[in-house]
């Protein structure tokens, strides 16, 4: 199926790992214009020539930490070279290991809010004005079942996705009236059968990554457990299965959709 996607511009944040990873390569099948975003150069520099060898011929890497502030602005006049753009994937996010929130440290709370959501306010600020004027774009958000239903033990993770998925809808009543669609992918969990998919950059790194503690959910007990609360009895999505919705909901093909967030959750919300 053509998408339309050929030739535009998009930029992916925490394009190096898993979700990011997944979603790039998919735009660069689709002929788009990719600008993978993240902190990790040499996996950036392979993932870029990934992305051409897929047809993306005018793929580029620009190693930005979303948490810098001055980060948006630097990413938006690199992604400038390739044309004006017309699509932005918010990806960048990531949770600790589990806990209560009564125990949790308080000094952890803004980290981990600005990395979910705050890494996204900027970036959609960034990339919206230029939008605005050319009324066109499209912005897909990754949030999480998290954000849903809210995961036992991980309050301040869920919040920070609700927070993405609440952003989504009022944004897209905001910015329909010029032309530009914002929607939302809810994962229920989401692993890379690449091994590729987890760079030193990653903030899912376990030896150098933007977290310290052991990550929910990841034991074989976990895993299990989460097989059981899917209809379809998997733990967790293949990162191109999250990957082909977003590509589709940055499409044309997409063009009456908006302000929607859309589980890929194997029916665990039934």
């Amino acid at each position: 199926m053509d998408t339309g996607l050929a030739g535009t511009v998009a930029i992916v944040t925490g394009a190096t790992a898993n979700i990011g990873r997944a979603i790039i390569l998919g735009l660069a099948t689709e002929g788009a214009a990719v600008i993978a975003v993240g902190r990790d150069r040499a996996a950036g520099e392979k993932l870029v020539m990934l992305c051409k060898e897929r047809g993306a011929a005018d793929a580029c890497f620009v190693a930005a930490d979303l948490t810098d502030p001055a980060a948006p602005a630097a990413i938006m006049e690199a992604a400038q070279m390739l044309g004006p753009v017309g699509v932005l994937v918010n990806n960048v996010g990531g949770n600790v290991g589990a806990g209560f929130f009564a125990d949790s440290d308080p000094a952890s709370w803004a980290g981990d809010m600005d990395l979910n959501f705050g890494t996204l306010l900027r970036m959609t600020h960034a990339a919206l004005p230029g939008m605005i004027a050319r009324k066109t774009g499209t912005i897909v958000n990754i949030g999480s079942t998290a954000g849903l239903v809210g995961d036992y033990m991980l309050p301040v993770y869920s919040a920070a996705k609700a927070a993405v998925h609440g952003f989504t809808r009022v944004l897209a009543k905001e910015v329909g009236q010029h032309g530009i669609r914002v929607n939302c992918v809810a994962p229920y969990g989401t692993v890379s059968t690449d091994p590729d998919a987890f760079s030193q950059g990653s903030r899912f790194n376990r030896d150098n990554g933007f977290f310290t503690k052991a990550f929910a959910g990841t034991s074989p007990e976990d895993m299990a457990k989460r097989a059981r609360q899917t209809v379809l009895g998997r733990p967790v999505a293949d990162a191109n299965e999250v990957a082909s919705l977003a590509v589709y909901l940055a499409s044309p093909r997409a063009s009456f959709i908006t302000g929607q967030v859309y589980p890929v959750d194997g029916g665990s919300l039934l």
